[in-house]
């Protein structure tokens, strides 16, 4: 089952992630949420991230200390 995040209007998200490559040839995981369940879902929220939602109320992962 993948990771969802309920925003406060109620709109249900799903943790996604993908790995891309950069110009410089490293390789960086990225994070983003969907309002669909599609390839590349989650199950789990990262270590050292935690959901939070913009005012928008969108939701973005962020780093904690």
């Amino acid at each position: 089952m993948a990771y969802s995040f309920t925003n406060s209007k109620g709109k249900t998200f799903f943790l996604h992630g993908k790995l891309i490559t950069l110009k410089n040839g490293l390789q960086r995981m990225i994070f983003f949420f969907r309002g669909t369940v599609k390839g590349g879902s989650l199950d789990i929220c990262p270590d050292g991230y935690e959901p939070m939602e913009t005012q928008t109320g969108l939701p973005v992962l962020r780093k904690y200390d």
